[in-house]
Formats: C-alpha cells, sequence, structure tokens
C-alpha cells in the first residue's frame, strides 16, 4: 500500500520508491539524472513516478545536482520596449518551447539602470541560475566575457563583440538588408534613406553594412546624409524622417531597420503629402504582425525570430550537458517579402 497524505497525493520519494520496488536512493538517481541506473530500472521508476503523480522538491533536487534547473533571459532594455516591441515575445516564445521540454524555468532580467547591471554579474556567477542567455546588448558589453571567464553557461542572441568567447545565435543581417536595397534599385529608386537603428547594436551595424553594398554595387554615389540613426521605435523613426524632410531632403526610398521604424517612416511620409508606394517605397525588417497592419501592407526581411529562441536555448541546454572548448555560432537565413509598400 503507498503511503498518501490526506489529499491523497504521494508525497515524498518514499512512496515511489516502495510502488517500484526500489530503493529511495534509486529513485533519487532517476529523479537526478543519475546515468547509474540499468535502463530497465529506470523506465520501471518513471513510470510510477507518472502513475502516483510524484513531483519531485527543486530545492531538495538542487543540493544534490548543484543545479537549479532555471536559467536566465537578460534584456537590458526598457520595459517599455520589451512589451511593445513585437520582437521580444517572438524570441521568448521560442526561448519557452524548447525550455518546457527540457523542464527548465525561465527566468527573465531587465536591468534597468547602471546599478541593476553593476548587480547583474554578481548576481549570475552566484549559482541562483544555471546559465544565462543575453540578447540586445550595447556596444562592447562586458558581461558575455565575464560570464564565460567564471565558467557560467552563456548565449548571445546576435553577434558578440570581436574575439568574444561565447556561443551566439543570428540572423544574417547583412544578407536580409542587401536583398531589401537590390529589391529597391531594382525598381528605379536611386535616393534610399536608411534608418539604422542604434548603431551600437550590431544588427544595425550590420544591416547598414547591407545597405551600402547594395548601394555599391548599383554605383550611386553614398551619401551619409540618406544614413539616419535612431531608436528601433516607431515614435523616434517617425521624428527623424520629419525633421529629415524639413531640412529638405530628398528621397524616393526607405529601407528602416525594423517594422516600427517601417511605420514611423510612413507616418512622416503622409504627413508631408506624399504617397507609398507611389512618391516612397518603403521596406521594412522582422516581418512582424506590424508589417500586415499597415496601409499599404509592409515590404519586409523576414528573420526567424522563434527559431532564433529554440536555438539560443539548445545552444544553452547543450552547454549544460557537457562542456565544449570551442564556442558555437549559428547564423539563420532571412527572406525578402514583397508587398505594397514597395509596390508590390
Amino acid at each position: 500500500m503507498v503511503r498518501t497524505d490526506r489529499s491523497g497525493d504521494p508525497k515524498t520519494l518514499e512512496a515511489v520508491a516502495l510502488a517500484a520496488g526500489v530503493s529511495r536512493a534509486t529513485v533519487s538517481r532517476v529523479v537526478n539524472g543519475n546515468s547509474r541506473v540499468r535502463p530497465a530500472t529506470r523506465t520501471a521508476v518513471e513510470r510510477t513516478i507518472h502513475k502516483l503523480g510524484y513531483t519531485p522538491n527543486r530545492a531538495a533536487r538542487s543540493l544534490v545536482t548543484k543545479r537549479t534547473d532555471s536559467v536566465g533571459l537578460v534584456i537590458p532594455e526598457p520595459t517599455t520596449k520589451l512589451f511593445g516591441d513585437p520582437f521580444f515575445p517572438r524570441l521568448i516564445r521560442g526561448i519557452n518551447s524548447v525550455l518546457g521540454e527540457a523542464d527548465q524555468l525561465l527566468v527573465l532580467l531587465t536591468p534597468q539602470s547602471t546599478h541593476d547591471e553593476d548587480q547583474l554579474g554578481p548576481y549570475l556567477v552566484s549559482g541562483h541560475l544555471d546559465g544565462a542567455m543575453l540578447v540586445s546588448l550595447h556596444g562592447a558589453d562586458p558581461l558575455p566575457a565575464f560570464l564565460s571567464e567564471r565558467g557560467v553557461p552563456v548565449v548571445v542572441g546576435g553577434r558578440p563583440a570581436p574575439g568574444s568567447p561565447v556561443d551566439f545565435v543570428d540572423v544574417d543581417n547583412v544578407q536580409g538588408a542587401l536583398h531589401a536595397v537590390r529589391h529597391l534599385i531594382s525598381l528605379g529608386r536611386r535616393r534610399i534613406l536608411t534608418l539604422t537603428g542604434p548603431l551600437d547594436m550590431a544588427p544595425a551595424q550590420d544591416r547598414l553594412t547591407g545597405y551600402r553594398i547594395a548601394v555599391s554595387e548599383a554605383r550611386i554615389d553614398e551619401d551619409p546624409a540618406l544614413q539616419v540613426s535612431c531608436d528601433f521605435d516607431q515614435v523616434a523613426a517617425r521624428d527623424a524622417v520629419e525633421q529629415f524632410i524639413a531640412g529638405g531632403g530628398k528621397f524616393d526610398a526607405v529601407f528602416a531597420a525594423s517594422d516600427a521604424m517601417a511605420l514611423g517612416a510612413m507616418a512622416a511620409i503622409g504627413r508631408a503629402n506624399q504617397r507609398v508606394p507611389e512618391d516612397v517605397a518603403v521596406v521594412g525588417y522582422d516581418d512582424s504582425l506590424l508589417a500586415l497592419s499597415s496601409d499599404p501592407p509592409l515590404s519586409s526581411v523576414r528573420q526567424p525570430i522563434e527559431e532564433m529562441g529554440r536555438e539560443m536555448a539548445r545552444a544553452l541546454l547543450a552547454q549544460l550537458g557537457k562542456s565544449r572548448q570551442v564556442p558555437r555560432s549559428v547564423v539563420l537565413g532571412t527572406e525578402l517579402v514583397i508587398r505594397g509598400s514597395s509596390g508590390g
């Protein structure tokens, strides 16, 4: 007979051991992933755990395994951007789809100040979490190297700083931008304004590189005035384009480094009594739901955001399974989706 509490649910390893006909130590080894258990015994214990509905105590388990079964996702962006930008929810959805299958919990960390960032490194190396994923990094952020040097498993979303000894998952931002600008050039556009995003971030740098390659290929003189940097934000992009127009700037196309920026540009173009795409063709980046909500629908570079999240989670889990000497990098492809904003 299995001993239960008053609710009828088994609560202890002893209950599972009694029902499976094995020792408590054997059940503990199965629960904690120890390989020193015969396959047939492991199967019998796992079936009993499932049958009885036993849930391991994470705190007790962590004392044995030295693991918390929790990993962090660090996004050093304002909370307004975190919940307002469609990129982050899609990335988190992809990460959680993999972590859930591995019984890992995701802890979201959003440092909002220099003080928060100063506390982040010590927190991540103190054993509260088994590893960390870092996205939306600015400049030569020292956190990836700091964690790696202290043996904390870490994966960066996006291209890390040169020489950074960490795993990373990125999309081919240079090629994505190159295809977008080539498309605009094929339509006969020659004065192509690009909204780059903050140039202390790798995605903005790489998308600007793709823009420059396409312009050079077409033998169009590069005009620095047509390269405008602002935040990955609709209002910031609208204001930037309005200022460009107010200063006498002329353009017949826009390549924006995000869909939100593209919509901001379209708003500014409309306020200037110009038409999209007749007067100005527009292409964004992300192929988010924003691309379908605009009028006309937005041409955009589709990047596999959820797959990026899944690959980040897989890379981190691989580090938790066994150490590796060579950093792993994954670069995902992009696709240009042509819609009405560029005459498609």
